[in-house]
């Protein structure tokens, strides 16, 4: 069965995208720790990092790299802080998360945005890439 990440992809399961090539694809975390959390994964369906391909795990990580580097341009942040927790959905997915304070990484701290809000930040987001 597939994952709700790899229905996400398909567009069966409607998302906040911020950027998507051949192999990877970002979208906002719809329960944020902080504004402008981001997902990034592999549309490859795997489920524990160290599983893939040394080829899939470097494009990730380079893929992750530039929508960090847009994040932080588009959202007041100290840094974009990075998790790799993957037992919530099992398909690998790297967590960038704008941080301000500690707390914005314990995966506890959650913010509350309307779909109008999530959109905004959406856009923000990609006018940096």
């Amino acid at each position: 069965m597939a994952s709700i990440f790899t229905k996400i992809v398909n567009g069966e399961i409607p998302s906040y995208k911020i950027a998507e090539d051949d192999n990877f694809y970002a979208f906002l975390d719809i329960n944020p720790n902080a504004l402008g959390h981001t997902l990034c994964i592999p549309k490859k369906e795997v489920d524990k990092l160290f599983d893939l391909d040394e080829e899939t795990y470097a494009g990730l990580m380079a893929f992750s790299r530039k929508v960090a580097i847009a994040m932080e341009r588009a959202i007041d942040c100290q840094r974009v802080g990075v998790a790799v927790v993957g037992l919530e959905v099992p398909h690998v997915h790297i967590h960038l998360i704008p941080l301000n304070s500690m707390k914005e990484m314990t995966f506890q701290h959650k913010v509350n945005l309307s779909p109008e809000e999530f959109e905004k930040v959406a856009e923000k987001i990609r006018e940096f890439l």
